[in-house]
């Protein structure tokens, strides 16, 4: 797909006769690997400095010395522009080349599933009317000495229609909630509807492992009972995906883990296709290594000196269990946890037993910084997930927009956009959107 769009500048007065030469056209189309691949890399390189994943401003931060060193978190894609979407059978990334050089000035992905248009956390069936097509778009980059011409606005409007024509009901996107500009611009120009707000919770990968209690079971499940699982428990939530099979068998998922009390593990068995008897959590691991890599540049090197110091002392007496800081002065990972789910009376102790279980499967896997999850705000698992204040990012906005207007009439209160009822405090982050 091509399309071709002027590039738009700034309203200035006239001021009689001027020799100035208007900016060249600019032409959105799709990105060819051959032909575009180092040219997007270059682009985003220079994107890089925008220190996405900051805390929020303030006033005092304003204040500081212009000279003053500052930490920013630098993504590195491993050399696959597209390794965001590749997960999703259909996905899209459109590309903005700038004047008859042809130099590629904004680029912009996207990718289509189904997922659950309403969470009920009362209904837990997932017949094939409760899902829609959505689209999730991301990535989107200008070059910051293309900014201002309204090529953002021409990237959005030209995926949202390659959504369109491949069938999507909605389009969301989420994005840093200290990022003012990117939710000015889908917000005001482009009528995104602020939709969610998940609630971030990391935490660092230590030398020392975590003891997982005496009293807990761990089961690894199969994809197959996994899935089974999830669609008994999860059904009810916010951007449950239809193929959730696809999910839990995906090579870069490490497994799903169900914890019970060991009195239940007597009794319980999996392949029964029932569900533990009394108190159980459920958590599965994704690990993102294998997509992207963070890396933070600029720290001074006392703040780099204290990190291996940390390290080193956790090392040498784990017995401790200092809280040490990872390297993330060099490339790191992290696994993120999803399709996070606990009940009974002992589920809050289960689920913190299998996050331990994920931290140390990371401690054993070089290069591992962090664990991560995402959850609704409003949803209780969120207190049982252990992490750590100060090693944080923003916490996320989603935003949605309605792709077709008659879904209104067709589906009424189902409509996302305009519902404010009866939604799930349960929200399902897919792990291949992170």
């Amino acid at each position: 797909m091509s399309q071709k769009i002027a590039a738009e500048d700034c309203p200035k007065a006239w001021s009689g006769p001027t020799t100035e030469q208007p900016p060249p056209p600019v032409v959105v189309r799709e990105y060819e690997e051959e032909r575009d691949k180092a040219g997007v890399e270059r682009m985003e390189m220079l994107c890089e400095v925008t220190g996405q994943r900051s805390g929020p401003d303030n006033k005092k931060k304003k204040k500081r010395k212009k000279n003053k060193k500052k930490a920013i978190l630098v993504t590195d894609l491993l050399g696959d522009p597209l390794c965001r979407v590749r997960s999703f059978p259909s996905h899209v990334m459109l590309v903005a080349e700038w004047g008859e050089g042809g130099e590629i000035v904004g680029v912009i992905r996207g990718c289509i599933k189904r997922v659950k248009i309403r969470g009920n956390g009362n209904n837990t069936t997932s017949s094939s009317s409760d899902y829609v097509t959505a689209a999730n778009v991301l990535g989107l980059r200008v070059s910051p000495s293309h900014r201002r011409h309204g090529i953002a606005t021409r990237l959005i409007q030209a995926i949202e229609i390659w959504c369109k024509q491949h069938g999507a009901d909605y389009a969301y996107m989420a994005t840093d909630a200290t990022n003012s500009p990117s939710l000015k611009l889908f917000t005001t120009k482009c009528d995104f509807i602020k939709f969610r707000t998940p609630t971030l919770r990391m935490r660092p990968v230590h030398a020392h492992r975590k003891p997982l209690g005496s009293d807990v079971s761990i089961i690894r499940m199969t994809p197959r009972l996994a899935e089974s699982m999830y669609r008994r428990v999860l059904a009810g939530s916010d951007f449950f995906p239809e193929d959730m099979d696809e999910i839990v068998a995906h090579p870069l998922n490490l497994g799903t883990f169900v914890g019970v009390p060991k009195e239940s593990a007597r009794t319980w068995d999996p392949e029964s296709g029932t569900l533990p008897p009394s108190s159980f959590a459920v958590m599965s691991v994704w690990n993102t290594k294998g997509v992207y890599n963070f890396r933070v540049k600029g720290a001074s090197g006392l703040m780099q000196a204290c990190c291996a110091g940390s390290r080193m002392l956790d090392s040498c007496m784990p017995w401790l269990r200092i809280p040490s800081f990872p390297d993330v002065f060099k490339q790191f990972g992290f696994y993120f946890l999803y399709g996070l789910y606990m009940t009974g009376e002992r589920g809050p102790s289960l689920m913190k037993s299998l996050c331990d279980l994920a931290h140390n499967m990371a401690r054993d896997d070089a290069g591992c910084g962090a664990v991560v999850a995402e959850v609704g705000q409003e949803d209780p698992i969120k207190a049982a997930i252990p992490h750590w204040k100060r090693f944080a990012w923003s916490e996320d906005v989603w935003c949605i927009k309605n792709l077709h207007e008659e879904l209104v009439h067709k589906r009424g209160d189902l409509d996302w956009v305009h519902m404010s009822k009866g939604r799930s405090p349960v929200l399902f982050v897919d792990p291949r959107d992170v």
